[in-house]
């Protein structure tokens, strides 16, 4: 089969010919749709931050993984023996972590489910990773409640998007900062306020928030307290690209310091989460619902994966960055 192979750090990736995944017992193998690029794909390709590998994150001289890829939507090629609830044909999505650069990959049963009905497969590639990001961060260590006025940083990339859509979703009041040519966009996904970081600084606006979602990590810890409420909940998801420390220290520090405020500082960390099938399927009722949808900025084919990333590494994506194979299939 086709696939996108990362042969060393910084290397660019090659498109090559690799065996073929066997699914084990408790496996599903999906032929491969599309996929999307985020900036978990790209921090791998890179290997950075440095720290990221002390601390066992990417691995430490080498890749963990030569195929990169964390989000696929596709159709059940095949199953193991103890696989019970999908059978081939099925329409699936979900968040591998790993192998979707490729025309095949093996995931388990416990982390697959059936994609939404009413989307095309390079829509549900868009979800799994950036909606399941803003789920958990606003529902599990956000603890949102209908009525909390809600400030979502970094609102108009794939995560953001999201974000806005779900805290609507909560029944939240939404502010959402974004750039000057996404005003219009945040607003259109239901933000009641728009702020445009170009224009104003959101943390000098004496407004007050009972939940900040930190997408984009521009302003400090010190700074985001400025706008929050005493008992509020300050959420780090992400932050500035570094090739030593950042975002990790970013995200350290904050934490750091948000053990001497009356505020919680906590961290959305999607990739290790045991809920994964659980939040797809909520997702998928949400999107057949109508209540959220994802936005999508540029739809690449398989050939023009490195292209793909590299615009989304540019960090200005409205939405997410996706990848069709629809066009590109091995028989």
């Amino acid at each position: 089969m086709k696939a996108f192979v990362l042969p060393a750090y910084g290397s660019p990736l090659v498109l090559t010919d690799i065996d073929q995944p066997v699914p084990g017992d408790d496996e599903v193998l999906v032929r491969v749709r599309a996929t999307s690029v985020q900036p978990y794909d790209w921090h791998f390709l890179r290997g950075e931050p440095y720290i990221a590998r002390v601390m066992g994150g990417p691995g430490l001289r080498a890749p963990r993984f030569s195929v990169l890829g964390a989000d696929v939507a596709g159709e059940v090629a095949a199953v193991g023996k103890d696989v019970s609830e999908f059978r081939p044909g099925d329409e699936v999505y979900a968040m591998p972590k790993k192998g979707g650069f490729a025309e095949y990959v093996c995931v388990p049963e416990s982390e697959l489910a059936l994609k939404p009905r009413n989307v095309s497969f390079e829509e549900a590639a868009a979800v799994p990773m950036a909606a399941g990001t803003a789920l958990l961060a606003l529902r599990d260590d956000g603890r949102v409640q209908p009525g909390d006025r809600v400030l979502v940083n970094g609102a108009s990339g794939g995560v953001g998007t999201f974000a806005v859509q779900l805290a609507k979703v909560f029944g939240a009041h939404v502010t959402g900062v974004c750039g000057s040519r996404n005003v219009g966009l945040v607003r259109s996904l239901g933000a009641d306020e728009v702020v445009d970081y170009t224009k104003e600084d959101f943390t000098r606006s004496g407004r007050r928030y009972d939940l900040l979602l930190d997408i984009a990590g521009s302003r400090s810890g010190s700074a985001c307290r400025r706008v929050m409420t005493r008992k509020a909940t300050h959420v780090l998801i992400g932050g500035p690209a570094g090739r030593w420390f950042q975002p990790a220290g970013h995200v350290f520090a904050t934490l750091a310091a948000g053990l001497f405020v009356s505020q919680r500082v906590v961290v959305t960390e999607v990739v290790p989460c045991t809920k994964t099938k659980q939040n797809l399927m909520t997702l998928a009722e949400l999107i057949e619902g109508g209540e959220i949808h994802p936005v999508i900025d540029r739809t690449y084919p398989l050939a023009e994966i490195p292209a793909a990333v590299s615009y989304q590494e540019e960090g200005h994506a409205s939405g997410k960055v996706v990848i069709s194979l629809l066009s590109h299939m091995s028989e």
